[in-house]
């Protein structure tokens, strides 16, 4: 977040040498760190690694003294009487606890992997040295950003350089000490490039519709144009409430300027089905395939991005609450990592000035200065995935030297880039670019010569085959930007107009910004750079690059993009569901987005507490986070309790399970574990033989009972796992609340083809609905059978649904034993797919927590203190510091900690007050 940063452990040479060199690391980790019966903590090396969180320490540079305090869970609050100096000491504090964490992340941003890893990375670095991140990042930073944005970048990294400085990599991270033994590797200085390069990474997992626009285009060749629609219906408007209700841009309830009226010009919604593509579509089948193969090994950052990655956040007006003022909460669902992405933060100036304008607290990212999601003084603002299609594929027509552009051939803009691999001789590619963005299909060896063999037609549409086609992408996080900007205009914001100059200087990722204040106000903000297409284009499928009509037109106008402010309705609730309704909104906005499973649950929630007068308190916000309720299981289960299972004793046990269940997800409910198995194996039956192989699942084993077995089935014998069973283009739904609404409405069709699935060697064809779920139920079973035990009242969800949290780099490749070492877990969770406490899960791989929420907050507007909040994992990034992990197992129980803001608050919670001197 699949879901980890994948760097390899070490070069890809023998294998046998490699597993020689991980084994020393692993003895060396064992040794120092005392595994072998907890009796002592070594100190050579991991107490080397650990900061100096009391006393003193003189840093050059410093124009006054700085106060680190933090609490019981080693969370800092950083006092000082600079803007300079405050993001100096962030620098310093984030580099004590996480610089290993900040390397990595500045070596993949930077396409830099293999210098750490060695030649296992070359693919990778290949990859995100053909978007350019780190160029664009260092345009950015030398054009678009401000004088000040620079000096508080530039105070940043000399506080991450002085606290590298005299310190070997074994005094930064136990990692380091691991690495060392098998490369010369040492750590670089920091520059305020690398904290600007962040932000792309960011937008790259949040990017939104890519994926899709690929699978449909994959799914062309195998299905008809109206079996695609069937797996991506239109968000349901009636049903679910978009974020903006009025669903315009300042009309109607919401508005906030009545002198500003949007322009209805410029941009078209976009609903037309003609792509334009002709004969051309078809070619991409080959290409795409290996476009889609080469995304699936970058790293995800922050979560697999589709259906699961998003985020849940709403303000509730002070009319409805228990304190008379708003409260404000967010949950962003991201990747599983270890340490969590988010780093816990305050960040005050002693006294407020022209010097030192800040007083602000809440999460940031380790890398990067300023606080990203939180509040000051005077307001709160929160964070989701707004899911804008900000990217586009194009074909291009291609020849060695150039591509087609109308009637006449261009030359592609080239660049060469050397990748440094550590124990190996370094790679060079060539970057080529077109008008439309860098060649991404370059970086796959299969699509050298696709062109040859792709089945293009030639025709009035489409140009000779030629030498080929090739894939460009137009991404708007390609362009420079003022996001970093945007960050600090955030933290400093007194009032809605502040937050909202601040927004539109927060182009990539696109996010809903949420919003409180002080003086009792709400508000919402759609941010973004955002194409305006041609019309008759929606962004759903590639296009031809040698067209120009199919080009970008220009971007969504800020003022045009919808925002509310004290809405009459006194809530507003994003959680990645439609913003706005098309029909009512001049501009596509995406034509995927999230169906609105999870805001509807929560629009729910808080109706029926503030129905009758109710009021709303910080504790009930708490729990509407852990709600885990299933819409899916809403829909389906009754369904499920009418199939005659009478024949089969075994599932009819499992069956009882459902009958007056409630549909919550605890870990410990046998109901939600067979219920969750039943829905896995509908996706697979129902959809999995019927998608192109391309879209081919990671499991399709099959869990069944021997036909000639009459006798009691044991927990693992009796039952038999078959693989291969299905044909072998066979793939399956991840089963995400998309899937949600395609089985929605296919219940409705009792003989839709979709029912239909073949026989197999121990079951009959099915052609109907019921007969489809009744296999189901027997496959779920027979799987849980095999994963649980026969005796269905010991099943569980949480047994099934588990969280391992996994270091970034040597607790993914490394040899089990050295992931024992970094990693931690399992935890057995409640929630799953779409529901509010979203713990995620890919029902094509597995029922294994795959996102989550990777922290919490509920924001007390004004009465600052008694705000709650936690993090997914712990401040530290030391693999053996007490601050590890000591939030996760309260984290997933759903309890919060206290979050001091006051000095008097954070001086009563200080277990460790460091100064940091000039």
């Amino acid at each position: 977040m699949p879901a980890n940063t994948t760097a390899s452990s070490g070069p890809s040479g023998k294998k046998k040498g490699r597993r020689a060199r991980l084994l020393v690391i692993l003895l060396v980790l064992a040794l120092v760190a005392g595994v072998g019966y907890g009796a002592y903590w070594g100190t050579s090396t991991v107490r080397a690694s650990f900061p100096q969180t009391t006393g003193s320490i003189t840093l050059e540079g410093l124009s006054g003294p700085v106060d680190v305090r933090r609490d019981a869970h080693g969370i800092p609050q950083v006092y000082a009487d600079s803007d300079e100096d405050l993001f100096m000491a962030q620098g310093y504090v984030h580099a004590q606890d996480r610089f290993w964490e900040m390397d990595v992340r500045r070596h993949l941003t930077s396409g830099r992997l293999s210098e750490m890893f060695g030649e296992g990375q070359v693919k990778t670095d290949a990859f995100l040295r053909t978007l350019g991140w780190r160029r664009v990042a260092q345009k950015e930073y030398d054009e678009k950003l401000s004088p000040q944005t620079k000096k508080y970048l530039q105070a940043y990294a000399k506080g991450v350089n002085a606290y590298l400085q005299g310190r070997d990599g074994k005094d930064i991270s136990v990692e380091y000490a691991a690495l060392g033994l098998t490369t010369d590797y040492t750590p670089e200085k920091w520059t305020p490039v690398d904290s600007v390069a962040w932000l792309k990474a960011m937008a790259w997992d949040l990017r939104g519709n890519m994926q899709d626009e690929i699978d449909r285009s994959l799914m062309t060749s195998r299905l008809s144009k109206k079996q695609i629609e069937e797996l991506y219906p239109p968000y349901p408007y009636e049903r679910n409430k978009t974020v903006v209700q009025q669903g315009a841009v300042d009309e109607g309830e919401g508005k906030y300027d009545p002198e500003r009226e949007p322009s209805k010009e410029g941009g078209q919604s976009a609903g037309s089905d003609d792509t334009g593509t002709g004969g051309a579509e078809q070619g991409l089948q080959s290409q795409l395939s290996g476009l889609s193969d080469t995304l699936d090994g970058i790293p995800a950052l922050l979560g697999p991005n589709g259906s699961g990655i998003g985020s849940n956040s709403w303000v509730v007006s002070g009319k409805y609450t228990t304190t008379g003022e708003p409260l404000l909460a967010n949950d962003p669902h991201l990747a599983p990592q270890l340490p969590s992405l988010w780093y816990q933060m305050g960040l005050h100036c002693r006294s407020a000035s022209d010097r030192c304008q800040y007083d602000v607290a809440g999460y940031t990212f380790s890398g990067m200065p300023g606080v990203v999601i939180g509040h000051n003084k005077n307001i709160a603002w929160g964070f989701t995935n707004l899911g804008a299609d900000v990217t586009d594929l194009y074909l291009e027509k291609v020849t060695d030297t150039g591509y087609l552009r109308g009637t006449e051939e261009k030359p592609f803009t080239s660049r060469e880039e050397v990748i440094k691999v550590a124990g190996g001789e370094s790679k060079k590619i060539t970057v080529r670019e077109t008008n439309n963005g860098p060649l991404i299909s370059d970086r796959n060896d299969e699509l050298e010569k696709v062109g040859e063999k792709a089945p293009v037609p030639v025709g009035d549409d489409t140009p000779d085959r030629g030498a080929g086609y090739a894939i460009a992408l137009k991404w708007t996080a390609l362009e420079p930007g003022k996001s970093m900007d945007a960050v600090f205009e955030l933290d400093r914001a007194k009032d809605f107009k502040g937050f909202r100059a601040a927004a539109e200087h927060f182009e990539v990722p696109s996010q809903n910004l949420i919003y409180a204040d002080t003086e009792g106000h709400i508000g919402y903000q759609a941010p973004g750079n955002i194409p305006l297409r041609a019309e008759g284009q929606d962004g759903t499928l590639p296009v031809p690059g040698w067209d120009e009509k199919y080009d970008w037109k220009g971007r969504i106008d800020f003022d045009e993009l919808p925002y509310e402010y004290d809405p009459d309705r006194g809530y507003i609730v994003t959680a990645n569901q439609a913003v706005v309704d098309e029909e009512k909104y001049p501009h596509l906005l995406t034509k995927d987005w999230g169906y609105g499973a999870r805001s509807q649950r929560i629009n729910a929630l808080i109706e029926s507490k503030i129905k009758d007068g109710g009021k709303i308190s910080t504790e009930d916000m708490q729990k509407m986070q852990t709600d885990n309720s299933s819409e899916i299981a809403k829909l389906l289960t009754p369904y499920l309790l009418k199939i005659d299972v009478s024949d089969d004793q075994y599932v009819r046990e499992a069956q009882k399970l459902l009958e007056g269940w409630n549909y919550t997800q605890e870990p410990d409910s046998a109901a939600a574990a067979y219920f969750n198995a039943v829905w896995r194996n509908v996706l697979k039956l129902a959809f999995g033989n019927k998608l192109p192989k391309e879209l081919r699942a990671e499991d399709q084993c099959l869990y069944v009972r021997p036909a000639d077995d009459s006798g009691p089935v044991d927990d693992l014998n009796g039952v038999v796992r078959e693989c291969g069973e299905r044909s072998a283009d066979s793939a399956q739904p991840d089963g995400g609340d998309r899937w949600f609404e395609v089985v929605r409405k296919l219940l409705e069709d009792e003989n839709s083809e979709w029912w239909h699935t073949p026989k197999t060697r121990t079951d009959k064809a099915t052609t109907t609905r019921d007969e489809l779920l009744k296999r189901a139920m027997k496959d779920a079973r027979w799987e849980l059978t095999a994963k649980l035990g026969k005796d269905v009242s010991s099943w569980s969800w949480g047994r099934l649904h588990q969280l391992t949290l996994k270091n970034q780099t040597l607790g993914t490749k490394g040899p089990g034993a050295l992931q024992w070492l970094l990693n931690r877990g399992p935890w057995n969770l409640g929630g799953g797919e779409a529901t509010v406490n979203a713990t995620g899960w890919n029902a094509a791989g597995g029922y294994d927590v795959t996102w989550v929420p990777s922290m919490r907050m509920v924001v007390n507007v004004g009465d600052w203190d008694k705000s709650r909040w936690i993090n997914l994992s712990g401040a530290s990034g030391h693999a053996y510091s007490a601050h590890y992990t000591d939030q996760t197992d309260k984290w997933a129980k759903g309890e919060l900690l206290d979050w001091a803001f006051s000095d008097q608050a954070v001086a009563a919670g200080a277990k460790d007050t460091l100064t940091l001197k000039p």
